[in-house]
């Protein structure tokens, strides 16, 4: 396996990649992707919202402009973040006018609640939607800067995610498993399984079992892709808002695919993509990991490239940096935080032998 800085960078590519691959097809169901494109596996342009605005291939969408949001808080702070930080990022970095064409209504709702002076802690309660994957797809950046302490993660998450979801639904604690798997996963000698259970010893039972459930389906499937139709029995919610898009839903399928494909963010990426429903989270939530685990040498060079030119051009988002310039924000940030760990302990060793 790669560097801790490849690992990062897998990262943060994997999961942009997935995002703008599976934007295209979001939403629809799995039969309808393979009727047109057979087995997707490439780059394509795409609109959202119906507004217009036809995104050049690499596109990336909602999720990842949360996530750079984040990215810039971490910039922003000089290391690990809390609600106060993206309030910040918010109210001074993210101009309204751009937003619109790339986040959710209840995303704006909430920069505007921030713009209008309410306490950053508090934010996140007025959202309508408790339990959306909106978090647990955009919060890799808060695993990567706690590399190596998926409890720290997990805390983390839950202080961030005052001023992104209600603290009373299940979301955070979702978006926590995510961001501890990720934290471990960047440990030199991680492993799938390891990564995994770290991140489970965290979550109540009832979260455990689901978990638990999806892997068995991986294990039962002869081919990742016949999940599919495994999955079908449990989630097949529509007729409401964001019907695809629960947290517990996207997780646990990208678990199950990570079961098949975790040491290929490629293969993550390209199973999710052809998955069916909210196909750009799936993808995003899959391929970070796998790119955690992994790092990012089985990720075509042109697919990064082509995110780095369609993040470059893109007159809306609220960060031009190519993938490596973002890998650069969490190095610095992990390096200010070794050095804060270093000082405390120096400070507590000295404090503890004078006693």
């Amino acid at each position: 396996m790669g560097s801790l800085e490849d690992r990062v960078f897998g990262c943060l590519a994997a999961g942009q990649i997935g995002s703008a691959m599976g934007a295209p097809v979001e939403g629809w169901p799995w039969r309808r992707i393979q009727e047109e494109y057979g087995y997707l596996n490439r780059l394509l342009p795409y609109e959202h919202y119906e507004n217009g605005w036809v995104r050049a291939a690499g596109t990336t969408e909602d999720g990842i402009e949360r996530q750079r949001v984040l990215l810039r808080a971490i910039r922003r702070a000089g290391g690990r973040i809390t609600a106060r930080d993206v309030a910040a990022v918010w109210r001074e970095e993210v101009d309204p006018e751009h937003a619109r064409w790339l986040m959710e209504p209840f995303d704006r709702y909430l920069i505007g609640l921030a713009r209008a002076g309410v306490p950053a802690g508090r934010i996140g309660s007025f959202s309508p939607y408790t339990n959306l994957v909106s978090l647990a797809r955009s919060c890799q950046p808060i695993g990567l800067v706690n590399a190596l302490a998926p409890g720290q993660a997990w805390e983390d998450v839950h202080r961030v995610g005052l001023a992104l979801q209600p603290p009373a639904g299940s979301g955070m604690d979702w978006a926590g498993l995510v961001t501890a798997i990720i934290a471990e996963a960047c440990r030199p000698e991680a492993t799938y399984e390891g990564a995994l259970e770290a991140g489970l010893s965290l979550v109540d039972e009832e979260m455990e079992a689901e978990v638990r459930r999806a892997l068995a389906l991986a294990d039962e499937a002869e081919a990742p892709l016949e999940l599919r139709e495994a999955f079908g029995a449990y989630y097949g919610g529509h007729g409401i808002p964001y019907a695809a898009s629960y947290a517990n839903e996207i997780v646990c399928k990208a678990l199950a695919i990570l079961k098949r494909t975790a040491e290929s963010p490629k293969e993550a990426i390209l199973t999710a993509v052809n998955f069916g429903r909210d196909t750009d989270c799936l993808a995003a939530v899959a391929g970070s990991i796998a790119g955690a685990l992994a790092g990012a040498a089985d990720l075509p060079a042109e697919w990064i490239a082509q995110v780095d030119a369609a993040t470059r051009d893109n007159p809306h988002t609220c960060l031009h940096l190519s993938l490596a310039e973002m890998t650069q924000i969490v190095m610095s940030g992990l390096h200010a935080e070794q050095k804060r760990a270093a000082t405390r302990a120096s400070e507590l060793a000295n404090a503890l032998g004078s006693e």
